[in-house]
């Protein structure tokens, strides 16, 4: 499995895409383009960025507190 910095940038780079993609669904439409095709593909790709971010808040929940173990927080009865 992946780990968590991977995905981080995954998913960085997969909204830098449909933003890009958005904007050039925008640009056909304004020339009276079909883009349906587009549009699957968008959403495929946003479909794709949520399983990314189901990964990586499991991730993030399976590790340890970065203040877990330390004095701060009180004591543990």
């Amino acid at each position: 499995m992946p780990d968590l910095d991977f995905i981080r940038g995954e998913i960085e780079q997969m909204r830098i895409q449909v933003g890009r993609q958005r904007k050039e669904i925008l640009g056909l439409q304004r020339a009276g383009i079909g883009t349906a095709s587009a549009e699957a593909l968008l959403s495929r790709m946003q479909a794709r960025i949520d399983d990314l971010c189901a990964q990586r808040d499991a991730l993030k929940k399976n590790q340890p507190h970065h203040n877990q173990g330390k004095a701060l927080g009180g004591r543990k009865w």
